[in-house]
C-alpha cells in the first residue's frame, strides 16, 4: 500500500472512531409519576370516574386509566391522593401578577419596575398554589410580566404558565395612562398611543419586547383618575388597526371595556375578548355572539371591595356605579349564550382568591356548576389558543392537575382551598396526599 493510501485509511478510520464516540447517548425516558385518585372529573362532560391513575411522563400526561390496570414500574414515583377528586388546573385569563392591592395614589406613584417584578414573584407563587396553573397577565409596567414569564419558564421562580401583554395600549388621558400628577411632570403611561400609525407601531413594539398578546383599553375604567367607564376611548378605526396588526403577527387581543359603545366597537374590530363588560347591552351581546367574542367578567372584585376594600374617593364612586349594574348585565349576556372565560382582575383584591369568581357565577348568577367550571378550563384554554396544551386532563397535554376533597360540581366553593397542585409534572403543593 502506498504511503498516502495508508495515511488516508488511518484518517478515515480515526474519523469513523471519533464519529462513533461523538454519537449522542440515547435519550433517557422521561421519569414517570403515577397520580392515583379516588375520582377524576371530566370537565368537558361532567362525568366522574372512580379509582383512576394518571400516568405523567416528564411535563405531560402519558395515559389515564383504571388504577387496577396501571401497575407501578421500577423508578416510578407514586402519589396517592386517596379519595380526592382530580381535575385540570384552573385558568385565569385576566390577572395582574405584578400589581398589588394598594390604590393609595402615593403608593401608585412610587411603584417602580423593580418593585413590580418583586411583587410578581410573590403573586405568581400564590396564584399557582391556589390551583391556577395558567394565566393571561393583561397589563404590566416596563414589560415586567415578560421577565416574570421567562423566569418561570426557566425554573428560576415558581408560578403558572403565563401569556403576557406587557404595557396595555390606551389613549392619552385614558384608563391606561398615568393621570395622577399635574402637567408639569409630563408623566405618560408606557402603552399610550394615539392614531392609527402610532397604535400600529405600539403593537409591533410590544411584540418586539416579548408580548404574547395585546391588551387595549377600549373604554374608561374604575381605578383611574379623570375618565368615565362608560365612555369609549379608542375609535373603531384605531382598534381595527390594532387587531389587524396583532392577528397578522400571531397575537390575540384583549379589550378592557366597561361601556356599551366601546364593547360594541371592540367586538366589531375583531378583538378576541371583552374584559369586564359592565354596561354591555343588547347590541353588544348580539355583536359578540355574531363574532364569537369571549366575555371575561371580573365580578368577585365588586364583593370584595364593598366588604373589605378602601378606595380613594375618585375611584370609589365609579366602583359603586359599576357594581350596581354589572352583574345584571353580565347575567343577561350569559343567558343569551355569549361565550364566557373566567377572569378575576386579581390585584384589585388579593391574589390567591381567584376561585371566588366561580362562586359568583354559580351562586349569584345561577350558572350551572359544570358550565362555570368550563369557564376556568376548556373555555379559558380556547381563548388563549392553548386547547392542545391544557384545559382538560387528556394524554399529550400538560400534566396540570389539581385535587380537592369532593366533586366541585356539588359545591364549587371547594375550589377556594386546593390541597394538591401539580404543574407540568412537578408537584408544588401536597397537603394530605401520600407520596412514595
Amino acid at each position: 500500500m502506498l504511503k498516502w493510501q495508508s495515511v488516508a485509511v488511518a484518517v478515515l478510520a480515526a474519523g469513523c472512531a471519533v464519529g462513533l464516540w461523538a454519537q449522542p447517548a440515547p435519550k433517557a425516558a422521561a421519569k414517570r409519576t403515577l397520580v392515583r385518585a379516588g375520582h377524576l372529573l371530566d370537565v368537558k362532560t361532567g362525568k366522574l370516574s372512580d379509582n383512576v391513575t394518571i400516568v405523567v411522563a416528564g411535563e405531560t400526561i402519558e395515559s389515564i386509566g383504571p388504577s387496577a390496570q396501571v401497575k407501578a414500574q421500577a423508578g416510578d414515583t407514586v402519589v396517592d391522593l386517596g379519595a380526592m377528586t382530580v381535575l385540570p388546573g384552573l385558568i385565569d385569563v385576566h390577572t395582574h401578577l405584578t400589581m398589588d392591592t394598594n390604590f393609595d395614589p402615593y403608593h401608585e406613584l412610587t411603584m417602580t419596575d423593580a418593585k413590580e417584578a418583586i411583587t410578581g414573584v410573590v403573586n405568581a407563587r400564590t396564584t399557582l398554589l391556589a390551583g391556577f396553573t395558567s394565566v393571561r397577565n393583561v397589563g404590566a409596567g416596563g414589560f415586567t410580566d415578560v421577565d416574570l414569564r421567562d423566569a418561570i419558564n426557566s425554573g428560576q421562580v415558581d408560578g403558572p404558565h403565563m401569556q403576557v401583554s406587557g404595557p396595555a395600549l390606551g389613549i392619552t388621558g385614558g384608563h391606561c395612562d398615568d393621570n395622577l400628577l399635574p402637567a408639569q411632570y409630563h408623566l405618560v403611561g408606557d402603552g399610550v398611543a394615539d392614531g392609527i400609525a402610532v397604535v400600529q407601531q405600539k403593537v409591533r413594539q410590544n411584540i418586539k419586547y416579548g408580548a404574547d398578546l395585546i391588551k387595549i383599553c377600549a373604554t374608561g375604567g374604575v381605578l383611574s383618575k379623570g375618565d368615565d367607564p362608560q365612555a369609549s376611548q379608542y375609535t373603531l378605526e384605531e382598534m381595527r388597526a390594532i387587531v389587524a396588526d396583532a392577528h397578522r403577527l400571531g397575537r390575540r387581543v384583549a379589550a378592557h371595556a366597561h361601556g356599551a359603545q366601546g364593547i360594541l366597537w371592540a367586538s366589531m374590530a375583531g378583538v378576541d375578548s371583552i374584559d369586564h363588560g359592565s354596561y354591555i347591552d343588547e347590541a353588544g351581546i348580539a355583536e359578540m355572539k355574531r363574532d364569537g367574542t369571549y366575555l371575561v367578567p371580573t365580578l368577585y372584585l365588586e364583593d370584595w371591595i364593598i366588604e373589605k376594600g378602601s378606595l380613594p374617593p375618585f375611584y370609589h364612586q365609579k366602583m359603586v356605579d359599576v357594581s350596581a349594574v354589572a352583574k345584571g348585565n353580565i347575567k343577561r349576556a350569559m343567558l343569551a349564550g355569549v361565550k364566557i372565560a373566567l377572569g378575576t382582575d386579581a390585584a384589585v383584591y388579593p391574589h390567591g382568591l381567584n376561585a371566588h369568581e366561580l362562586d359568583v357565577y354559580v351562586n349569584q348568577l345561577g350558572m350551572a356548576p359544570l358550565t362555570a367550571l368550563q369557564t376556568a378550563t376548556v373555555n379559558a384554554a380556547d381563548l388563549m389558543g392553548w386547547s392542545a396544551k391544557t384545559g382538560s386532563l387528556e394524554p399529550g397535554k400538560w400534566a396540570d392537575i389539581i385535587a380537592v376533597g369532593k366533586n366541585p360540581l356539588d359545591d364549587v366553593r371547594v375550589l377556594q382551598n386546593v390541597p394538591f397542585v401539580m404543574k407540568a409534572g412537578v408537584v408544588y403543593k401536597n397537603e394530605g396526599a401520600a407520596g412514595r
